[in-house]
């Protein structure tokens, strides 16, 4: 493992950094430009292991954690415009700030907390595709699990191919999955009345302690921590002006961008745990907490023969989106953290290695209901991370120094603040629970 010696090689992602032009005369065409890295940030927010939690809850609880999926998304666009904020005004990703203002004994727990993060994420990934395999070509789920290490080769043709591409075939398949779940929720037909009664918070939430496991794994399968690492890096993709106001409309551009991007997310979410709500909770069929269960009960539950078909479908792109996203933080991290490179597809099959480990085990062993476990479980463990990437990312975007006179507004960090401080109180609790034996 090299380390980084050279000016450019202290770059975030120093191959694709400042590449993509953004000086471009029209408004739309400068939005055009800076459209993409929210895309490949929301990719996080539907992965699959917001899959297994979306289901477990809306089979479980009906439409009543919708609340947790709408407070969720809020925090994300709050959390990811700092993120943008710190990649633009600056000059380094989340990992790199971490590097420079910490003491060595503090980036290592960091450094390992962020990994431990992304080993959670890809575990995730790796189920879920692995199960998509499963359900569209009658594949055996343990050699499912091993043939998404081949899902390397994919990321080294597309990172070859360029950024742009990459990005493109991102929004791509994350609108295979959009159009998947329109056709879902209308076969499904839920009472839209009770739909939007499910947005408004019920405080039923805090009391049960299942409930509150299931409203933390989504909250861990929507705010990721990698994704805050992430973002402050590929927003550097741009090449953007060195003045203050050339920074601050590319942070307004990047906001806008992440901001949309992440409604997309809102939207697949939303839709997940609507279908489950309409499909089990109101038939009656209240355990549903395996995606393959919910893809084999679909089609008799709505009496159709396509929702199964395109449920997997969906699945399947939500993995090989998310496999590219985790391969580019996991090289943020490793490079941002430890100042060492290590090959794309080295680092990429250590980690997916150490995933697929568990995975194959689980599958093994226990069959299809460990996998489902291991996934809620997984996205948990997400949650339980969260605050040590955004405790630092508040401080140091509250920073003016760090951000060249480009703070984060004190709203913003007041109310990221906040998030931080609800998170950290429902790990607490969740951690209670798990200790008395309440869950």
């Amino acid at each position: 493992m090299p380390p980084l010696n050279s000016k450019r090689d202290h770059l975030s992602l120093p191959e694709v950094h400042g590449t993509i032009r953004t000086g471009q005369t029209t408004v739309l065409r400068r939005m055009l430009a800076f459209a993409g890295p929210g895309f490949l940030v929301a990719v996080g927010y539907m992965d699959p292991g917001n899959w297994a939690t979306a289901i477990a809850g809306g089979s479980a609880f009906g439409y009543t954690l919708l609340s947790v999926v709408l407070l969720s998304n809020i925090m994300a666009v709050l959390l990811q415009a700092l993120a943008v904020r710190m990649g633009i005004a600056g000059g380094r990703d989340l990992a790199q700030f971490c590097y420079e203002q910490f003491g060595k004994p503090a980036r290592i727990f960091l450094w390992l907390m962020a990994e431990t993060a992304i080993i959670a994420t890809d575990l995730a990934e790796v189920i879920g595709t692995a199960i998509a395999l499963n359900l569209l070509f009658n594949m055996p789920l343990p050699l499912g699990v091993v043939l998404t290490a081949l899902d390397v080769f994919l990321i080294l043709w597309l990172q070859g191919k360029g950024f742009r591409r990459l990005e493109a075939v991102v929004i791509t398949l994350t609108l295979v999955i959009t159009a998947c779940f329109i056709v879902e929720i209308a076969y499904s037909d839920p009472v839209w009345g009770d739909v939007m009664r499910g947005f408004i918070p019920q405080k039923s939430v805090l009391g049960d302690p299942t409930m509150l496991y299931l409203a933390l794994g989504i909250i861990g399968a929507t705010v990721m921590p990698h994704n805050l690492y992430l973002h402050s890096s590929i927003v550097q993709t741009r090449a953007i002006g060195p003045s203050i106001p050339e920074k601050r409309q590319a942070i307004r551009y990047a906001t806008l961008d992440s901001t949309f991007a992440l409604t997309f997310a809102l939207f697949i979410n939303a839709a997940i745990l609507i279908l489950a709500a309409a499909a089990f909770y109101t038939t009656g069929q209240t355990n549903v907490a395996e995606i393959q269960e919910a893809f084999h009960l679909l089609d008799p539950t709505l009496g159709t023969t396509l929702a199964a078909t395109l449920f997997a479908v969906a699945l399947l792109a939500s993995g090989l989106n998310s496999t590219v996203t985790a391969t580019l933080t996991g090289q943020i991290v490793m490079e941002g953290f430890i100042r060492f490179q290590l090959k794309p597809w080295v680092r990429r099959l250590v980690t997916r290695g150490i995933a697929i480990v568990p995975a194959v085990i689980v599958s093994v062993i226990y069959g299809e209901s460990g996998t489902a476990e291991l996934l809620v479980l997984s996205q948990v463990i997400l949650s339980l991370q969260l605050p040590f990437a955004i405790v630092p990312l508040v401080a140091f975007t509250a920073n003016r120094k760090l951000m060249n006179g480009l703070p984060a507004p004190r709203w913003q960090t007041l109310l990221c603040a906040l998030v931080a401080l609800v998170i950290i109180t429902l790990n607490i609790n969740l951690i209670i629970d798990v200790a008395t034996g309440a869950i």
